[in-house]
């Protein structure tokens, strides 16, 4: 029996979530200690950059129309760079737990960016989700200053919530372009912009840091979020773009805490607080709600 596209969509979306819940507590274990921020974004945007080119060896080169090459641009700035830069330093600052909690609010800020943006609308179950959603993100930021959490970071933690949002925007945004051209030449675009403009800011970083210092465990990790989570999860994360709607592609981030936190556990990085778990299913309550309101309704948001 033949798979249809939307199958493959959210096998997609589940492979490049797992893989992302991945990152945060190997971020934590690198970041700040064997190599800065700065360096893991320009080395990762290197990476991914040159990764993006392998396509043209079976594939024709195609034009962007140059109305659209600003916008392109753009995206490149906001997910290659903004984001990125949000991600790792906000790891850098706290809790793996935390950051990958914080990060399952993505789909309320596609909400509300898409009810700006035109396409969605609140509904009163929409709302009551957005509004608890926000409350237990506010509630884990704020929790970080409590005696216990000495992993965790209230600056960390907003950083992590600011990704958060650009992730989002790039959702909403790039639904408006991405079915104009070829996934991996808009990709191509974004990782070689984004490059072309990191590398210059962390190449003193890249060959300063002390790759001597670094055990096997160190490597390992170092070589997976440098190789691993930015070209391919993103591709599979835009190839999804083109068959379901951001609001219920961005609901899978729900899988990356769970994996996060026994990953983490199972790593013995970090230990999971009651306050925190509790705090989380407030936003899962509230994404659930989200979610759960489009059961009736079409949840596909028509762009002008």
């Amino acid at each position: 029996m033949a798979i249809s596209k939307t199958l493959y969509a959210h096998i997609s979306l589940i492979f490049c979530n797992i893989i992302w819940a991945c990152d945060y507590p190997f971020y934590t274990l690198i970041l700040g200690k064997y190599i800065s921020p700065l360096a893991m974004v320009s080395a990762s945007l290197a990476v991914a950059a040159m990764l993006s080119l392998v396509p043209l060896l079976w594939e024709k080169a195609e034009k962007i129309e140059p109305k659209d090459r600003l916008k392109i641009l753009g995206l490149a700035l906001l997910m290659g760079v903004i984001r990125k830069l949000c991600m790792m330093y906000g790891l850098s600052h706290t809790s793996a737990i935390d950051g990958s909690i914080i990060s399952t609010t993505t789909p309320l800020i596609v909400l509300l960016l898409s009810v700006i943006a035109g396409v969605d609308r609140f509904t009163k179950q929409r709302l009551c989700g957005l509004l608890l959603g926000l409350a237990g993100t506010i509630s884990v930021i704020v929790s970080s200053n409590n005696e216990g959490h000495e992993q965790s970071s209230a600056l960390g933690n907003i950083i992590i919530a600011t990704s958060a949002c650009v992730s989002a925007a790039y959702m909403v945004w790039f639904k408006r372009v991405i079915g104009k051209y070829r996934i991996t030449t808009l990709l191509r675009w974004i990782y070689c912009s984004s490059a072309f403009v990191m590398l210059p800011l962390g190449i003193d970083d890249i060959v300063t840091t002390d790759f001597g210092a670094m055990d096997g465990r160190i490597i390992f990790a170092t070589l997976f979020v440098l190789v691993v989570p930015t070209y391919l999860p993103n591709l599979l994360l835009n190839y999804s773009l083109k068959v379901v709607t951001p609001t219920i592609t961005s609901v899978y981030s729900y899988i990356q805490p769970i994996v996060a936190i026994c990953l983490a556990v199972a790593m013995r990085l970090e230990k999971p607080h009651l306050d925190t778990l509790l705090f989380a299913l407030v936003i899962f309550a509230g994404v659930g709600l989200v979610i759960g309101s489009y059961r009736n309704t079409s949840p596909t948001p028509h762009y002008r």
